[in-house]
């Protein structure tokens, strides 16, 4: 294997968002055309990219709207293409989100709705319930961010105060046929988990979602919680017609055979790792150690790729992402070993709420830090990891990746 750290881990995070792009499974998972119109609705940090690719595919007439990040756009000729806040709503992204639960409503028993559906769409498609305000979701928004909440309990309370999730969208659509394709961020690729599920019945339950504001000490309103507690999920939908583009699985496995190009031995470790990201940190950092000291549970030359979406309780003032945080916290575990070099980044493009995707590290890279005047866990205490990959030239930096399969890790074990 030749090559240095950097270039190999950077051409496995490539082959993994190869993988993440919607066009290859869609050109073979196209529906009947129908006697109506073909009505393309959608949301998420990849629904530009998907809207994109279903026209070129397409060879119909069609027409349509959706919402995407601001900054992930992509030019289009019979799909608008609307630009919104993530991962804190906005108006922007209410008024599309309205649009869009509008054109739904106008299809016709002889339409198709096409669903575009990708990691981002909650926050994107955010339309609040009857008796709920955008500021009373932003408030909420901004709570759970701040929590270290999973995905899947964020998405629980998303359904339960909007207009449009949890099924309500198909809902919207009836009785036109609706055909929904995805994009997974989530662990274990769930659909109704999947921008909160805007064409998948379930996972709408107010108590549940108040139970979850209640464990993790967000407080809200009596009015909020009875505009919850009223805001009925939809009755039972037709069998919902599903197509997965890609999965953070599909990722691990396009980089596991890169990696076998290039002489390494790949082990996936799995696609739906979860938990604080600093933990995971140093467990994978552990892992790591035995692979170079014992040969287990790969023998070396090898790489450990993992997948899945961490969480950062913030409890300092930095700036941060969930990947460059689990990086400092796998560097200060390691403590400088020789042989073991590792990357992190967000598939879409976007750790956090910064400009980069991640950051990559290797034996070198606390030595330097020290030489800068660095202490590295003063960083990781204020939740600083962005800045201090920064400082030493080690972020990785993609501009807006146009899909999201979440999380993508490796480490390079020589």
């Amino acid at each position: 294997m030749s090559g240095s750290d950097r270039a190999v881990l950077e051409v496995l995070f490539q082959a993994a968002l190869s993988a993440a792009y919607p066009e290859t499974r869609m050109q073979h998972l196209l529906p009947e055309p129908p006697r109506g119109r073909t009505i393309v609705l959608g949301a998420g940090k990849g629904a530009a990219r998907m809207a994109r690719a279903f026209e070129t595919l397409w060879p119909h007439p069609c027409e349509g709207l959706v919402v995407t990040r601001y900054g992930h756009g992509t030019p289009t000729d019979r799909i608008e293409v609307v630009e919104a806040a993530h991962p804190v709503p906005d108006a922007a992204g209410r008024a599309a989100a309205g649009r869009i639960l509008d054109l739904a409503r106008a299809a016709g028993p002889d339409d198709l709705v096409v669903c575009l559906v990708s990691g981002g769409a909650s926050a994107l498609l955010s339309l609040p319930a009857e008796g709920l305000t955008l500021e009373d979701k932003q408030a909420v928004n901004k709570a759970l961010l701040r929590s270290g909440a999973p995905i899947q309990e964020m998405n629980a309370v998303r359904k339960a105060m909007s207009a449009i999730k949890g099924g309500r969208l198909a809902a919207a659509a009836a009785p036109a046929r609706v055909v929904t394709y995805l994009i997974s961020d989530v662990p274990g690729d769930e659909p109704g988990v999947i921008g909160s599920g805007p064409t998948v019945a379930g996972g709408a339950d107010p108590e549940t979602a108040l139970a979850i504001l209640r464990r993790y000490g967000i407080p809200v309103s009596e009015t909020v919680q009875r505009a919850i507690r009223a805001n009925a999920a939809p009755a039972a939908l037709p069998a919902a017609d599903l197509h997965m583009l890609a999965t953070p699985q599909m990722a691990l496995e396009a980089a596991a055979a890169k990696a076998r190009e290039l002489g390494l031995t790949p082990l996936i470790l799995g696609d739906a790792l979860e938990g604080e990201a600093r933990e995971v940190g140093r467990v994978l950092a552990g892992i790591a150690e035995q692979a170079l000291r014992h040969g287990q549970p790969a023998a070396k030359p090898c790489v450990l790729l993992s997948g899945g979406e961490t969480t950062v309780t913030v409890k300092g003032q930095g700036r941060g992402g969930r990947n460059v945080e689990f990086l400092l916290a796998l560097t200060l575990q390691l403590q400088g070993r020789p042989g073991i070099a590792a990357i992190a980044c967000d598939t879409d493009g976007i750790d956090g709420s910064e400009d980069n995707a991640g950051a990559w590290t290797d034996a070198g890279t606390l030595a330097l830090g020290k030489e800068r005047g660095l202490a590295a866990a003063e960083f990781l205490a204020n939740n600083d990891a962005y800045s201090y990959f920064a400082a030493l030239d080690r972020l990785v930096v993609t501009g807006p990746t146009l899909t999201n399969v979440n999380d993508f890790r490796a480490i390079l074990v020589r």
